[in-house]
């Protein structure tokens, strides 16, 4: 018979990659009443230890409340995409107490620049 060895997390995250909204976020009203695309990625670190023992969504953080927490909050117009992404990691910490540290990165797909770019971004990282 083998024994089996025991294991040691020392970190676990959730990412929830690339999410795209249709939103109305921008200083410009027009941005505000037309809307654009924005894309947002989420990474959150929690203990994920009980779940991979037990193989149950009771013990971990639910994908898709994570996603409607941030649907939620693109819904909802904001002049700064840091206003946006403020919101997202309040309420994230709001709604999963399991939650300790989180990155958010909220982008415009196409800022209105005058450049040729992909898009412009608001990333950041908060703790509890």
């Amino acid at each position: 018979m083998v024994k089996k060895q025991s294991m040691t997390i020392t970190q676990s995250r959730i990412h929830l990659h690339d999410m795209r909204f249709y939103a109305y976020h921008g200083v410009i009203e027009q941005e505000r009443r037309v809307g654009g695309e924005y894309i947002v990625s989420l990474c959150v670190d929690a203990d994920l230890s009980r779940p991979v023992v037990s193989d149950s969504v009771n013990d971990t953080l639910n994908y898709a409340e994570l996603y409607r927490v941030v649907a939620k909050e693109m819904s909802q117009p904001s002049c700064l995409l840091e206003h946006v992404a403020g919101r997202i990691g309040q309420r994230v910490l709001d709604n999963f107490p399991q939650v300790k540290t989180l990155n958010v990165r909220v982008t415009k797909c196409n800022p209105p620049m005058g450049a040729d770019c992909k898009g412009a971004s608001v990333e950041m990282t908060i703790e509890r």
